[in-house]
């Protein structure tokens, strides 16, 4: 008989930066394959449509949930609402982040305090609520956090290194709490994504510049299209990829490999 080791029927599934873009794509992506979704984003409206879209598109459940990750309280009180409807957590998708995009000698002290607390703390913050809460009393979890490419190596189209700085933080946070946790059945991996066409990217990336760095940096000569990051995310989260822990993935067109 054969098995689909992709298939999360019934497993819950918290995604956070679920408003739009990526967090979107990759929400939709695991409800294809079963899981009841909780979005989470701070725009309540447009969660509120998102969920409706999931659960009328896939027939699974969804709870949308307004949460700053960034506040304390904010997380352990989403988290206590998806343990009192569902009773269980089974995957963390980690997507939420931002980004101050200047050269490194105008980065002001606030953009990189406001960057490391959104990408790197704010992931931290979400991953120990839904560990504490959820995961470690089930000895089960999925967690994904969405790194970037940018985490791994510097660049020199768009100076920002506060996300650089946030990302790498990620990456090696990734590590640590796959190192804690892997004995309580919990897995911790990273997707790093390289550029990827959305709403708010597609003008910038079609113009010549990028374009033409596409041809000089990336093997594939292109930047990745819509439903190529949702096979990584689906992979992490199978219960399948037990063995798989503490890694990052890029995505990247093989941009790293260079």
């Amino acid at each position: 008989m054969e098995k689909n080791y992709f298939d999360l029927t019934g497993q819950v599934a918290i995604v956070t930066g679920c408003s739009g873009g990526l967090g979107v794509q990759m929400a939709k992506a695991l409800a294809n394959q079963g899981a009841n979704i909780v979005p989470i984003a701070r725009r309540k409206e447009r969660l509120d449509e998102v969920a409706k879209e999931i659960h009328d598109t896939y027939g699974v459940e969804t709870l949308p949930i307004r949460c700053d990750i960034t506040d304390t309280e904010s997380v352990e009180s989403m988290v206590d609402q998806v343990m009192n409807k569902f009773g269980r957590i089974d995957i963390l998708l980690n997507n939420a982040g931002t980004g101050a995009v200047a050269p490194a000698e105008d980065i002001t002290d606030a953009q990189f305090a406001g960057e490391l607390n959104v990408d790197l703390f704010g992931t931290f913050k979400v991953a120990r609520a839904v560990a504490k809460k959820a995961m470690i009393p089930a000895h089960y979890g999925r967690i994904i956090n969405l790194a970037s490419m940018y985490g791994l190596v510097g660049n020199k189209i768009a100076g920002s290194a506060p996300y650089h700085a946030a990302k790498g933080g990620v990456v090696n946070l990734t590590r640590a709490l796959a190192a804690e946790w892997g004995k309580e059945g919990i897995t911790v991996n990273a997707i790093c994504p390289g550029y990827f066409y959305t709403d708010l990217t597609r003008e910038t990336l079609d113009s010549d510049f990028f374009q033409q760095n596409a041809k000089t940096m990336i093997p594939e000569e292109r930047y990745g299209h819509e439903g190529e990051l949702n096979t990584a995310a689906i992979f992490l989260a199978s219960p399948a990829s037990s063995y798989v822990n503490g890694v990052p993935v890029p995505v990247d067109g093989g941009y790293t490999a260079m």
